[in-house]
């Protein structure tokens, strides 16, 4: 079987590929699948992807289509091939018959602060309060909360300091007084417990050199929502998904929101206009300020 692992000459492309996305910041999830998309083509195309042609790239996206990929899977080969060609090989003119897919967005879940307020109560220690409470007070990612330091807490500007974020980038997030306050209880009991240290993790793993993993805070957020009663599907990015929505519908500017959740495209936090149901009710229609009708009370059928 051919693929970019195997064989000896796409070896070394595969080197220079890790080192390209090295160089470009991508995270290790983007890494991981982008060597997986370029080792699935090398191995339809049953020879070095380094001897592709366009017309290759574009039979196998069609045949890719054919086969009943879905739409996300397939933007992220042509991502992950076009990184390859453009930036590892140098040849972009490749590419150029490689077309994403288009596909309706679906709308984020959203919690209310009611159901906030009793998935965090439903949490079985203060570590895995301040876990989700990081998550929705400051609108982070789940793999920013797990890269968080003690150190990256700046309790004099209230603000946490968000390094490596998605792409590359740095950017601070807010720090509720309240949030605050929880922290320096879970600073408390962590130390106590000799997990916790200056210059460590503000959120240890199974041991406390290594950070909690995705894969847990998912699974804490998951059983919170659960015995919270919660029967929507919720994860940690539901809690960043609340936080920006809240914040519209108490009327911060789109803009701020963009700088506090990290989007490089105003487009992308804009889905949260479409969420924000207590910013549609707040709006008068026309036909109310028409006067035409009158306002009498309808009695309710039967």
């Amino acid at each position: 079987m051919t693929s970019i692992a195997t064989v000896n000459p796409s070896r070394t492309l595969r080197e220079r590929m890790v080192e390209d996305m090295n160089l470009h910041r991508l995270s290790r999830a983007t890494q991981r699948n982008y060597l997986r998309d370029v080792s699935r083509f090398a191995t339809w195309l049953g020879r070095p992807p380094d001897t592709a042609t366009d017309e290759d790239l574009r039979r196998y996206q069609v045949e890719q289509s054919e086969m009943g990929f879905g739409v996300p899977a397939m933007n992220t080969a042509v991502s992950a091939l076009r990184f390859f060609y453009a930036r590892t090989l140098d040849r972009p003119d490749l590419t150029r018959k490689l077309h994403r897919v288009k596909h309706p967005r679906a709308l984020p879940t959203v919690l209310s602060r009611e159901e906030v307020t009793r998935m965090l109560d439903a949490t079985t220690s203060i570590k895995h309060q301040a876990i989700l409470s990081v998550a929705y007070g400051a609108g982070l990612r789940a793999s920013e909360v797990t890269k968080l330091k003690v150190r990256d807490i700046d309790s004099e500007r209230m603000l946490l300091r968000i390094e490596c974020g998605k792409g590359g980038r740095h950017r601070n997030a807010m720090l509720a007084q309240d949030l605050l306050i929880l922290l320096r209880e879970w600073w408390k009991v962590g130390h106590k417990q000799g997990v916790m240290h200056p210059d460590g993790w503000l959120f240890p793993g199974q041991h406390y050199l290594k950070p909690i993993c995705y894969r847990q805070v998912h699974r804490i957020a998951a059983e919170a929502a659960h015995a919270a009663g919660i029967t929507k599907r919720v994860g940690p990015h539901t809690l960043r998904h609340s936080f920006a929505t809240h914040l519209l519908e108490d009327g911060v500017d789109i803009r701020i929101i963009q700088v506090l959740l990290g989007h490089a495209q105003l487009q992308t936090t804009t889905l949260y206009t479409r969420v924000a149901t207590r910013t549609v009710k707040a709006v008068v229609s026309p036909l109310d300020r028409l006067g035409m009708l009158p306002h009498t009370q309808v009695a309710p059928p039967g």
